[in-house]
């Protein structure tokens, strides 16, 4: 049995909860997990505000730990490596996308939090494409919001080969935004924090941002018109888009990676005239999550981080909730 926390109902309280997780298939790995992230995502799901929950529930696909047992045909990971696993547990491995390298946009894809269990817990189970090991130089303690949250950020960055030369903007310095400053920092990139809060001004400079916009000053939004290559949007909340077009150079990008609640309305005319491109991503490949970790890894990143032990699970949902975490809340596992 493996021992876990589970919801029963929308936006129910999380309970301790056991299940039997069946035999290990002949591709799959269990990991052990040590310390899996909360995101967004998990609460959303949680409340059923996407519509594709099933209960009970258990959460969690931000997961670091280490692999306790490997199926038949498990060729590259072995016992007791040091791994993690993100939104992603499984993909079809025949389709066109994943036989071209972009296994997270499978139409088959398994979420590891959609129709079965997550990362909070002592165990999960995932395919071992979706296992990705933990390099050298990547701090375990820290990692797992890399594997949601800094996936989710980084994957633009190679996705539209946004180059070291590039004037990229980043909305919102949050979970998403404040990784998103630190790959791009490290990119080479220079970079324009926006943010409705302008005490995050000094915080986001360390954080890798070379200048801050308060994005509540409509004089301060106008002097920056036609100046990004890239903007990347990390909120969820619905913004005056036609201005962030605005502010895109010709052949700029305006990129979505937050879930806003209500369809996008831009005016045509000016992208047409600017060649401008309005987009969005999902995650990224066990490649490109690969990559990430070992680019981390190489330039000493990672996610600000607050700690909750498991069995607090619901004060720290409950803290994210309430958007007080600063910037990221990792569960420990008490084994």
């Amino acid at each position: 049995m493996i021992r876990a926390y589970a919801a029963h109902e929308p936006g129910g309280k999380l309970e301790p909860f056991e299940y039997e997780p069946g035999s290990l298939g002949d591709e799959e790995v269990d990991i052990k997990v040590e310390y899996c992230g909360i995101c967004h995502s998990d609460l959303s799901m949680l409340k059923n505000d996407w519509g594709m929950t099933q209960y009970p529930f258990v959460p969690g696909h931000e997961v670091v730990g280490v692999v306790e047992a490997v199926g038949s045909k498990v060729k590259n990971l072995q016992i007791g490596q040091k791994v993690g696993l993100g939104w992603y547990s499984r993909s079809c491995m025949t389709c066109e996308f994943c036989m071209s390298g972009n296994h997270n946009l499978c139409q088959d894809a398994e979420g590891t939090i959609v129709g079965r269990y997550g990362g909070f817990a002592e165990k999960v189970r995932a395919h071992q494409g979706w296992v990705i090991p933990l390099p050298e130089g990547v701090n375990p303690v820290t990692a797992g919001p890399l594997f949601c949250g800094g996936i989710t950020v980084f994957n633009p960055i190679v996705q539209f080969n946004i180059k070291p030369t590039d004037q990229v903007g980043v909305i919102g310095i949050g979970g998403l935004g404040h990784m998103a400053l630190g790959f791009l920092r490290a990119w080479g990139c220079e970079i324009t924090a926006f943010s409705t809060s302008p005490d995050k001004e000094a915080e986001a400079k360390a954080l890798g941002a070379t200048h801050f916009v308060n994005s509540r000053d409509p004089e301060a939004l106008k002097a920056l018109t036609n100046s990004f290559d890239v903007i990347l949007s990390t909120v969820n909340a619905d913004l005056d888009w036609p201005t962030y077009i605005k502010l895109l150079r010709p052949q700029g990008r305006l990129h979505l990676v937050g879930v806003i609640p209500n369809p996008l309305s831009v005016p045509i005319f000016p992208m047409i005239l600017g060649q401008k491109s309005v987009s969005a991503s999902p995650l990224g490949s066990p490649t490109t999550i690969a990559q990430m970790l070992n680019f981390a890894g190489r330039h000493h990143l990672e996610p600000i981080v607050e700690f909750f032990p498991l069995e607090q699970v619901n004060e720290a949902l409950e803290r994210l909730q309430s958007n007080k975490a600063r910037y990221r809340i990792i569960l420990k596992m008490d084994h």
